[in-house]
C-alpha cells in the first residue's frame, strides 16, 4: 500500500480541489479520501479527478453509518431541509482519522471555508466540529488557515504557516485566484451536491426514516429512483418508475427479499415493494400493490378483462390478477410543508 502524508476530505468541489493541490504543491503527498452514501458522492467521477487534478483518490463508503446517524436524529439537528451538515462533517472527520496509520499519514486536510456556509462553516461551528471528531492536533483547514488559530501541523514546521490562504466568506474571487496560480483551469460547477438539502428528496426520504425501526442504506438508494408511493393503512411501501430508465434502475437495485411486480402482458411501469425486514406482506397487500401498478399503466386501465401483474421474490415468481380501477390504498408522499412539519414534531419529542 502507498503511504501518504495527508489524507483529504475530496468532495470533487473546488474548495476540496484546491485544498489538496495547495498541499500537494507545497511538497506533501495527498490522498483524497471521496465519502458515498444514497444522498452524496460521485464515485464515478473517481477516474476523472485523478486524470484531470493529479490527485489520487480512493472512495469511502459511509452508508449505513450515515443513515443511523439520520434515524437516530442528528445531535446537531437538521439544516433547512434534511442535511445534517454538521454531523455530516464529524462523521467524515472521524472517518479520516481511523484510516490515517492504514495510510501512513500523520494528518487530515479539509476544505472548508470560513463564512462560506450558514450552517456549518461559521467560526463556532468549525470549533465544534473539530472537537466533536477529537481531530484537535491532525486538522488542517488549508484555504482558511491564515484566519484560524496555528495547528499542531504548523506550529512544528511540518506544514508552512505562511503560504497558507486566508479566504473568508462566500464570494468565489479568492479561490479563482488560488485556482490560477495552481495551475486548476477545469473548475467544477457550484452545486450542493447533497440530495438532503433539496426539498423534494427529503419527501422520499422522511416516511422511510419514520416506518422502518432500523433503515437500511440501499433503502434510500430505491427512494431516489422514480415515484414513492405509500400504504394509507400499514405503511408498505412501493418504488415505481416512471419511464424506462427507471425500470432499469430499479431491477438492478432490487434485492431478493424485495417484492418485485412487472406487468405480464401491458407496458408499463415496474415497481419495487421493500418490506421491513422478517415481516412479509399480506395477500391483500400485494394485491393492492398489483393493483396500483396496473392504474399507472395505460393500456391497463383500458382493459377490460383482468390484468395480470408477475410478482418475484427470493427467486420465486407468482401471477396476481387485479383489475387497474381495484381500490389500492397507496399514495403519494407527503408534500414538503407537511414533511418540514412532521420532522418539527419529531424533533420536539426527541427534546421532551
Amino acid at each position: 500500500m502507498n503511504t501518504y502524508d495527508a489524507l483529504s476530505l475530496f468532495s470533487g468541489g473546488l474548495d476540496s480541489i484546491l485544498a489538496t493541490k495547495l498541499m500537494i504543491a507545497h511538497g506533501h503527498k495527498v490522498l483524497g479520501l471521496h465519502f458515498v452514501s444514497p444522498f452524496f458522492g460521485k464515485p464515478e467521477k473517481v477516474a476523472f479527478w485523478q486524470r484531470e487534478y493529479g490527485i489520487p483518490v480512493e472512495v469511502i463508503d459511509v452508508g449505513q453509518e450515515f443513515v443511523d446517524l439520520m434515524a437516530a436524529f442528528p445531535p446537531h439537528g437538521f439544516g433547512k431541509v434534511l442535511n445534517p451538515c454538521v454531523d455530516c462533517k464529524i462523521l467524515m472527520l472521524r472517518r479520516a482519522k481511523e484510516l490515517l496509520a492504514a495510510h501512513g499519514a500523520s494528518f487530515i486536510i479539509s476544505g472548508e471555508v470560513l463564512g462560506q456556509r450558514p450552517m456549518s462553516q461559521r467560526a463556532d461551528t468549525l470549533n465544534i466540529i473539530r472537537n466533536d471528531a477529537d481531530v484537535r492536533d491532525v486538522l488542517l483547514r488549508p484555504l482558511s488557515a491564515g484566519l484560524l488559530p496555528p495547528t499542531p501541523m504548523e506550529e512544528s514546521g511540518l506544514v508552512d504557516r505562511s503560504r497558507l490562504s486566508s479566504l473568508c466568506g462566500r464570494g468565489r474571487k479568492g479561490q479563482y485566484a488560488l485556482a490560477k496560480a495552481l495551475g486548476v483551469t477545469t473548475i467544477p460547477t457550484q452545486a450542493g451536491g447533497c440530495r438532503l438539502g433539496e426539498r423534494e428528496s427529503a419527501r422520499r426520504y422522511w416516511p422511510i426514516l419514520r416506518h422502518f425501526p432500523r433503515p437500511l442504506a440501499h433503502y434510500f438508494d430505491l427512494a431516489n429512483v422514480g415515484r414513492q408511493l405509500w400504504r394509507r393503512e400499514g405503511g408498505q411501501w412501493l418504488s415505481m418508475g416512471r419511464e424506462h430508465k427507471d425500470n432499469e434502475k430499479l431491477l438492478k437495485l432490487a434485492r431478493p427479499e424485495h417484492y418485485v411486480f412487472v406487468l405480464k402482458s401491458f407496458p408499463g411501469p415496474h415497481a419495487v415493494g421493500c418490506p421491513e425486514p422478517g415481516k412479509d406482506w399480506t395477500e391483500g397487500e400485494l394485491a393492492e400493490a398489483a393493483a396500483c401498478l396496473a392504474s399507472y399503466s395505460p393500456k391497463a386501465r383500458k382493459s377490460a378483462e383482468a390484468v395480470e401483474v408477475i410478482v418475484t421474490r427470493n427467486g420465486m415468481d407468482r401471477v396476481i390478477a387485479v383489475h387497474a380501477d381495484d381500490p389500492h390504498g397507496f399514495v403519494d408522499n407527503l408534500t414538503w410543508p407537511e414533511t418540514r412539519a412532521a420532522q418539527k414534531e419529531w424533533e420536539k419529542s426527541l427534546a421532551g
